[in-house]
């Protein structure tokens, strides 16, 4: 298996990433700042028989995506914010229907049009079901170039196990920023087997998707079979990083881009004798709860997020009401320093350090 390191940007490497988990359909529509996706898709797909289709609008590159997916391949869409809302009726289909897919938001200013700068705006419609119906999408939020790539591989597995949707949520620099990777140039993840897939019936009995239950009670027993899947996900998928947080007394909490700023924030505030640390979730649902509380036990807590406050509403659920926690935001495409954090942990202790 030979690896090699090259430089790419984010978007990039999510869709080179894809390439190399088997994903042979892809369906989206242009916005920035995800561009860059659908383009190097439309030069890699016909290298390797794949496919890719510049949509007519995001409505139909989700749908398209539903047709991919029920026929067995590995699947997947892209967009930035708005975009995103235009898929979450085709989202919440391919949930009911429990399809394996994966849809990148690379997210941008909001609300509405906003801007191009990035932001984490869209974590409630991520991680809450931005759709309609009692739903959960995997979301995996990755901080680094190679990690969008590891991720999104590890998105299709998650995907094709679990048959249901899985998201790469990344900020607009992330998907725009340049940095070393790490490519396989073999695929080492293997598609499942699907024999649920519609391929035709001519040697078996007919396999049948669909979402509409309309019998009394059917769909509540199929919703009961969807949320002891969400538990076992809850239990077993899991993902975190922790930064010196083992002797900190106040921790950061924060995702993406900005846990990576923390990260130097953290260093420099140690300097001046205040020990921080950090606590990144890299899945946003299923969300780290009981790492969380068994981290942040007795700390003061900084949620650091680009959006008016979203994932802060996850961190004070797992905390219970018993640490102290506040918040540092920023919107409108506008990204945190490090000196704000360093300010805003110092004026949490009323004195400089």
């Amino acid at each position: 298996m030979e690896n090699k390191k090259i430089l790419m940007t984010g978007n990039e490497a999510i869709a080179e990433a894809a390439i190399q988990a088997g994903c042979r359909f892809y369906a989206g529509y242009p916005i920035t700042p995800q561009n860059e996706i659908p383009a190097y898709f439309a030069k890699r797909m016909p290298e390797v028989n794949g496919t890719f289709i510049q949509a007519e609008s995001e409505l139909a590159a989700i749908n398209m995506v539903f047709g991919a997916s029920a026929a067995g391949k590995r699947a997947m869409t892209s967009s930035s914010s708005p975009g995103i809302s235009l898929k979450q009726e085709g989202i919440s289909y391919l949930s009911g229907c429990e399809l394996p897919a994966v849809i990148v938001n690379v997210m941008r200013g909001g609300p509405g049009l906003g801007n191009i700068g990035p932001s984490q705006g869209d974590y409630f419609q991520a991680t809450k079901g931005g759709g309609h119906g009692d739903y959960h999408i995997i979301v995996l939020a990755p901080s680094s170039v190679q990690e969008a790539f590891d991720l999104t591989v590890s998105a299709f597995d998650l995907a094709d196990i679990y048959r249901m949707p899985a998201m790469i949520l990344v900020d607009g620099l992330l998907g725009q920023m340049m940095e070393p990777l790490h490519v396989t140039t073999s695929p080492s993840h293997q598609v499942t087997s699907k024999p649920w897939a519609l391929t035709g019936a001519k040697n078996r009995k007919p396999n049948i998707i669909r979402s509409l239950y309309l019998a009394d009670g059917a769909l509540e027993e199929f919703n009961n079979k969807l949320q002891k899947k969400y538990s076992s996900i809850a239990e077993k998928e899991v993902i975190f990083e922790s930064y010196k947080n083992a002797d900190c007394e106040v921790l950061i909490v924060s995702y993406g881009m900005p846990a990576r700023i923390s990260v130097g924030a953290i260093d420099n505030l140690r300097k001046s004798g205040l020990k921080a640390g950090l606590f990144r979730p890299v899945s946003l649902w299923p969300f780290p709860k009981k790492d969380l509380a068994q981290v942040g036990k007795n700390k003061k807590i900084l949620v650091v997020e680009m959006s008016s406050g979203q994932m802060i509403e996850d961190v004070m659920l797992s905390l219970d009401g018993k640490c102290r926690v506040e918040f540092l935001g920023r919107t409108g495409g506008e990204i945190p320093s490090e000196e704000e954090i360093i300010a805003k942990i110092k004026g949490m202790y009323g004195k400089n350090i």
